[in-house]
């Protein structure tokens, strides 16, 4: 049966006959390059037809974190430990074709991708969920909460404008089309991948540096995400969703997809941007407002790059956690 909720015209696990890629889905990836040890637990949870890794820690309501491009769950490890000790469920998970996550053959438009979310937050056992998404987990953190309103308690997104203001910056402004040049390089077939994965997945390191601030990760954290990548059947995952947002422009199943995000968001709203993101502008991000009908606060990380979350913890953290624990946010 088809979920009524669901992206009309695509089934749920299904994303548009369209999609490109020879991925498959996983043979269970090395735990040392993925699985990485601290106060967190490691396990899978079933979801919208796929396997998600998951790291958890704490009790209380549910925040899930939700990554973004070219990371995993770890990217919040800073944030885990924090939640936790603000009395909260703190839940990382891998995207769909990225960490521990199964690497399925299709699924990577926003649509299904939000159905994955909702889906572990219904696996979870909860309710509803914060959801904090930073990037690509942005993107979709916007989605989710526009397609399964009833499971998003609040959203906070980190460096991404909604997706129709990310839709229009990238085809109008060139400044931002000029930033977000990597993805349309993303467009063509194979190479992008063999790019990321050449000489051990050194674009990953290059491109974490570019775009942080004047405080990037040092060599080891970096060599831990070069290692990610390299896990087989990643560097394609990753790169297919950016395949979607710019080839399903011109599209039914984009256009519609267009169409449906003018709905707007009616829960509370924390966005986040570093003033020095290179990737992602913030006259690009900053136009997002008018998509939200509900209190929505914006914080600018002055000297920050597009990875406030791990170029400052502390401040991001405590930021995230206030606003989570104020019972009225302000518009």
């Amino acid at each position: 049966m088809t979920d009524p909720d669901s992206e009309p015209g695509v089934t749920p696990g299904t994303p548009p006959a369209s999609s490109p890629g020879p991925a498959h889905r996983s043979a269970p990836v090395p735990g040392s390059a993925v699985r990485l040890d601290g106060p967190w637990t490691h396990r899978d949870v079933a979801a919208n037809g796929a396997r998600f890794h998951i790291a958890e820690m704490g009790e209380g309501p549910l925040v899930l974190l939700l990554h973004g491009f070219p990371q995993f769950w770890w990217a919040w490890r800073h944030q885990l430990p924090a939640l936790a000790a603000a009395g909260y469920r703190a839940v990382a998970m891998d995207l769909r074709g990225v960490g521990g996550s199964d690497r399925t053959p299709r699924g990577y438009d926003p649509a299904n991708l939000a159905l994955d979310i909702t889906g572990v937050v219904r696996s979870l056992g909860e309710p509803d969920a914060a959801l904090v998404g930073h990037d690509l987990g942005g993107y979709l953190a916007w989605t989710a909460a526009v397609m399964r309103p009833k499971l998003v308690r609040r959203l906070a997104v980190c460096s991404m404008p909604h997706p129709r203001r990310w839709r229009s910056a990238m085809l109008s402004d060139f400044s931002q089309s000029r930033a977000g040049s990597y993805i349309w390089g993303f467009q063509r077939p194979w190479l992008p991948e063999r790019q990321l994965l050449a000489d051990d997945a050194a674009l990953v390191g290059r491109l974490i540096r570019e775009w942080s601030g004047p405080r990037p990760p040092d060599d080891e954290t970096i060599g831990v995400y070069r290692r990610a990548m390299a896990v087989p059947s990643t560097a394609h995952c990753s790169i297919e969703p950016y395949r979607w947002m710019v080839r399903s422009m011109a599209r039914p199943d984009g256009i519609q997809f267009n169409r449906r995000m003018k709905r707007p968001v009616r829960v509370p709203t924390l966005q986040l941007h570093g003033s020095l993101d290179p990737a992602m502008r913030t006259r690009s991000t900053a136009g997002s407002a008018e998509y939200v009908e509900a209190p929505y606060r914006w914080r600018l990380f002055d000297g920050l790059g597009h990875f406030p979350h791990e170029e400052d913890p502390v401040a991001f953290s405590s930021e995230l956690i206030n606003w989570l624990q104020d019972p009225e946010p302000d518009r």
